[in-house]
């Protein structure tokens, strides 16, 4: 399986009329709903001319009605609170489950080495969003629940380094039966770090996980995983090679280069639309056929 880019250049770049996104644009949350598809952003105000430095990470908001044209808010969606979030919220992921959207995303601190923690906050119009703090206190990131409950338990995607993890739930409180389901693999593209791309995806074969992967120079690819409809800590199958990975330019060339790495996609009749950042800077957009969802 590989992606396919709809378009060569961004469906979204940074906004240099708006100091709150006017470095970078990235790293969406993917909603379809009443006929539009919807993007939750991450967006940083780093000056342009300096690289690193105290930025501040925001969530935005754009629609669209084809997925490649946007509409999007002059001000941020969700503005950072002292303390866990108190240098950003970062790359949100958002399920709906009965009436009502969940978000999980970094609250990324900055006060102290490893101050990034996974927050949830929930919403029944992807306009208005209750916060409700911290999910997990210990340094992780890359979460995301699955879009229904298994056996009657929350099921949710986290990441403690450098693998892709597994947690339960009945409350969405506590959270137990923590467990490993992805590794990198040492000597290949995949050889450093894995966390997920957007949520878990339902399709008559299994879950199609599709995830992020770093190797040792730091290039992020994006791969794929089938898991098992019933019993999601069994992993079916795992694609051998990429399903994506840096080559236009504005993936290779930007804040951080050689990045493709989706936290959300977009079901459209016969293709899934990933929507993803490149080189930590602006939003592309690429899709998978459902014809083609196959492991050999």
């Amino acid at each position: 399986m590989k992606l396919e880019r709809l378009t060569k250049e961004p469906v979204l770049k940074p906004n240099p009329h708006h100091d709150w996104e006017r470095s970078a644009v990235f790293n969406c949350a993917v909603v379809v709903d009443r006929g539009l598809i919807h993007l939750i952003y991450r967006a940083t105000d780093l000056p342009c001319h300096q690289k690193y430095g105290d930025y501040v990470s925001r969530l935005g908001y754009a629609v669209s009605r084809d997925g490649l044209a946007f509409w999007r808010f002059d001000r941020p969606l969700l503005e950072p609170q002292e303390g866990q979030e108190q240098r950003g919220l970062e790359d949100p992921r958002i399920v709906k489950l009965d009436d009502r959207f969940y978000m999980m995303y970094t609250g990324y601190g900055g006060r102290f080495p490893g101050d990034y923690r996974i927050c949830l906050a929930t919403s029944r119009n992807l306009i208005d969003w209750e916060r409700h703090g911290v999910v997990l206190d210990e340094p992780n990131k890359d979460a995301s629940l699955f879009p229904e409950r298994i056996g009657g338990r929350y099921v949710m995607l986290h990441r403690r380094f450098p693998d892709i993890w597994l947690a339960f739930s009945g409350d969405m409180v506590h959270w137990t039966d923590h467990v490993s389901i992805l590794s990198p693999i040492p000597h290949t593209w995949e050889s450093a770090r894995l966390g997920i791309a957007g949520p878990p995806i339902k399709t008559v074969h299994g879950w199609l996980l599709v995830y992020h992967a770093a190797d040792d120079q730091n290039v992020y690819r994006l791969g794929a995983a089938l898991l098992d409809l019933k019993d999601p800590t069994r992993v079916i199958a795992r694609q051998d090679g990429p399903l994506l990975e840096p080559e236009l330019d504005w993936e290779c060339r930007g804040w951080i280069p050689n990045v493709v790495f989706s936290c959300g996609h977009a079901e459209m009749p016969d293709d899934y639309y990933f929507y993803y950042g490149g080189a930590d800077t602006v939003i592309g957009v690429a899709k998978l056929a459902k014809k083609d969802v196959r492991f050999l």
